[in-house]
């Protein structure tokens, strides 16, 4: 099986980029395609709104696969099957994504939004989302449904460096509200650091607070 395509996204270390799709909404990415697909392939795709995307975890080496893990949702310290989760260490290591679908350029590429996969990932398929047949409404969440972790609070320098993508601010907002520290880590006096292109920038966590404490562009 070969990649169709690949992800160009702001996300270019695993961490930061959000643990479910859609969440981080003004977070935008492309899919560029591989030579050999061509128009043809997404003739009639512009007419929906939404796509799934088929990819896999690239970054997983074979050494890092278990029949068990332990959800952020949990707390990151009760072990479940990896099949009653979204993990990354799956035996064939296959992501689904549900992305807001932009706009279908014509060399073809896609312009999505809401995509949580970091930059480079192999996507193996493309399928339209159906409300209809996709949505299920009386569906039940499992483990999920416990409560989660509130959102944190997070607070930006006034001015970010200039000639920055429209909707940066919000991108880099809603990526950093979901906390994107391990759930086991709580520790005020810890300065993380994350990219989210074209900026990198270094934060700190107290009380249900995110401090950015420095952001600039990269070189």
């Amino acid at each position: 099986m070969e990649p169709v395509a690949y992800i160009r996204s702001p996300y270019t270390e695993k961490f930061g980029v959000p643990r479910q799709s859609g969440l981080a909404p003004h977070v935008q990415a492309s899919v560029v395609f591989s030579p050999h697909i061509t128009r043809d392939h997404v003739r009639g795709l512009e007419s929906f709104s939404h796509i799934w995307l088929i990819w896999g975890f690239h970054r997983v080496a074979e050494n890092c696969l278990h029949p068990t893990v332990r959800p952020p949702r949990l707390g990151g310290n009760t072990r479940i099957g990896v099949f009653a989760s979204r993990s990354p260490f799956r035996p064939n290591r296959i992501g689904l994504s549900a992305v807001r679908l932009l706009a279908v350029g014509s060399e073809p590429t896609l312009r999505v939004a809401g995509a949580d996969l970091v930059d480079g990932t192999p996507i193996y398929d493309i399928k339209p989302y159906l409300p209809y047949a996709d949505c299920i409404t009386d569906a039940s969440s499992g483990f999920t449904d416990a409560e989660p972790r509130e959102p944190l609070s997070v607070e930006l320098p006034d001015q970010l460096p200039p000639g920055l993508p429209p909707d940066y601010r919000e991108a880099l907002y809603e990526s950093l509200a979901q906390d994107p520290r391990p759930a086991y880590q709580d520790d005020p006096e810890r300065t993380y650091h994350m990219v989210l292109h074209p900026c990198e920038l270094d934060f700190t966590v107290s009380s249900g607070v995110l401090r950015v404490s420095s952001i600039r562009r990269l070189p």
